[in-house]
């Protein structure tokens, strides 16, 4: 089999037992499955674990892949659910305090793009799993509110309302960082970024 065929014929063929088209599809897919539960967990040792858990799950359940919707569906369904879970058991141990580091000033300007992201990452942090994980795979991943519903086991409406809060939410944070930001002489960063 050709390593550069379709994900759904690699996916046949893995659950048939071909270990090199599985091995393909897990390192086709990999990034996007760990920039998701990245997104969704906002924790990049939790989201590592998720991610780990995740392609694992890709290996034992690629038998149930059915076709029905694509591939890449399918797996960001996979990653979603590790990222939840990873969440839920994250909620259930004692949190660290995370300090976001202040960006060094007087740099070029990727000081700011970093300075930005930590925001977007830190106002994502905010927002619950569900909301996190709808924004996530609406603006990383390109999802649409379909998609986004067969992925989540949601109705397109509730999928909406979630990206609707979530972005909200995240509006609320980011102009709140910016203005503690500026009220403490800190550097201005525009007030609407995208995820």
């Amino acid at each position: 089999m050709k390593r550069d065929e379709g994900d759904e014929a690699l996916a046949a063929a893995a659950a048939s037992g071909d270990r090199d088209a599985l091995d393909t599809l897990l390192r086709r897919h990999a990034g996007l499955v760990n920039a998701v539960c990245r997104r969704v967990l906002a924790h990049p040792d939790d989201a590592l674990d998720a991610t780990q858990e995740a392609l694992l799950a890709i290996a034992r359940k690629i038998h149930t892949f059915d076709g029905r919707a694509r591939f890449t569906t399918w797996c960001y369904r996979v990653a979603t659910n590790a990222a939840l879970d990873e969440a839920r058991r994250r909620a259930r141990r004692p949190a660290p305090v995370d300090v976001v580091p202040e960006p060094r000033s007087g740099g070029p300007a990727i000081d700011d793009l970093v300075a930005d992201q930590l925001d977007v990452d830190a106002a994502l942090a905010q927002l619950s799993p569900d909301h996190r994980a709808a924004v996530a795979l609406r603006d990383l991943v390109g999802l649409d509110y379909a998609e986004i519903g067969e992925v989540l086991g949601i109705p397109p409406g509730t999928v909406r309302s979630r990206i609707a809060r979530g972005r909200a939410a995240l509006a609320d944070q980011l102009t709140m960082r910016d203005t503690e930001g500026n009220q403490s002489g800190g550097s201005e960063h525009p007030t609407s970024r995208a995820p």
